[in-house]
């Protein structure tokens, strides 16, 4: 019962761990990279669709990423998509070839992306912390209608404790890496 609350406990820290860093991937680095526009979604035949179903993209050069839709008609449509987006792009068309320049990262704007950063990172914490009370309570649950003995609930206690700062410390590691990436010319 208690490695089940464990093992439980230790695969929702890594979906929250996953989500940060599904997070981390949408903020732009002065890099270009793929899964930038990995959230951007088109309208295709009166569908929503993720943008790498309807084109190809890559990396042309270390800020330009290039768009290739695979029907010409959508052109248009997908370079709309990635105007609009939350990301601040501006596209250039040449025929059926989208060109996306990133423009170089401000001093200001690298800070306010730390900020953000550092808000995802405290966000997924708080989730991994909520787990472990989540986890903590099924054990006193467990406790209570005398299933466990005390020592095992401290055990078991000790055992999330351990496994809640091993998340932690890996969320921390992936902010520190995210920072150090932001702050790159």
């Amino acid at each position: 019962m208690i490695d089940e609350i464990k093992s439980d406990a230790d695969t929702r820290m890594g979906k929250s761990i996953e989500a940060l860093k599904g997070e981390l991937t949408k903020l732009r680095t002065g890099r270009a990279h793929t899964s930038l526009l990995d959230h951007i979604s088109v309208e295709y035949y009166g569908n929503a669709t993720p943008l790498s179903q309807v084109a190809t993209i890559t990396v042309s050069d270390a800020r330009t990423l290039t768009v290739t839709p695979w029907e010409k008609n959508m052109v248009g449509p997908v370079e709309k998509a990635i105007m609009t987006s939350d990301l601040g792009l501006n596209p250039a068309t040449s025929g059926s070839v989208i060109r996306v320049p990133l423009p170089a990262l401000t001093e200001e704007r690298r800070k306010d992306m730390i900020r953000i950063v550092r808000h995802e990172g405290e966000q997924a914490k708080v989730a991994i912390r909520n787990i472990r009370r989540d986890a903590n309570s099924d054990i006193k649950a467990l406790l209570k209608e005398k299933d466990i003995t005390e020592d095992e609930e401290r055990q078991a206690e000790e055992a999330i404790q351990k496994l809640t700062d091993k998340r932690i410390v890996e969320v921390d590691e992936r902010i520190a890496a995210k920072e150090k990436d932001l702050m790159e010319l």
